[in-house]
């Protein structure tokens, strides 16, 4: 069982940056896959990023790549999302998420483990 408490999310402008970070506790963080989604109202939860369990593969949505970075450190049982040049349209709903995998899942189904979530708004 993997509990995941994410942080950092707040209010910022267009062009702005924000890191979010997503706390795990339980056994073994660093055998699990950890990835960002994201949900904007009336949309449905899309996957941001995601990381393997050595942090030497990463997995970005094409809305994201160059702007966004995924990381993680095992000895902390923490990912992060650092997340620049910020755009009205990442606004959204920012849930950390967990699997036991050997790969990069893509899907939501595919994640075992989610946290709360933590708004991110972008104003223009």
């Amino acid at each position: 069982q993997v509990q995941l408490v994410e942080s950092g999310g707040g209010l910022v402008q267009a062009g702005g940056s924000l890191r979010l970070s997503c706390a795990a506790s339980g056994r073994a963080f660093s055998s699990y896959v950890m990835g960002w989604f994201r949900q904007a109202p009336g949309k449905e939860r899309d996957l941001v990023a995601d990381i393997s369990w050595t942090g030497g593969s990463t997995y970005y949505a094409d809305s994201v790549k160059g702007r966004f970075t995924i990381s993680r450190d095992n000895a902390k049982n923490t990912v992060y999302l650092q997340m620049n040049s910020l755009k009205p349209e990442d606004t959204a709903d920012y849930y950390c998420a967990a699997r036991r995998s050997n790969w990069l899942p893509r899907a939501t189904e595919e994640y075992d483990y989610w946290g709360q979530g933590t708004q991110v708004t972008v104003s223009s």
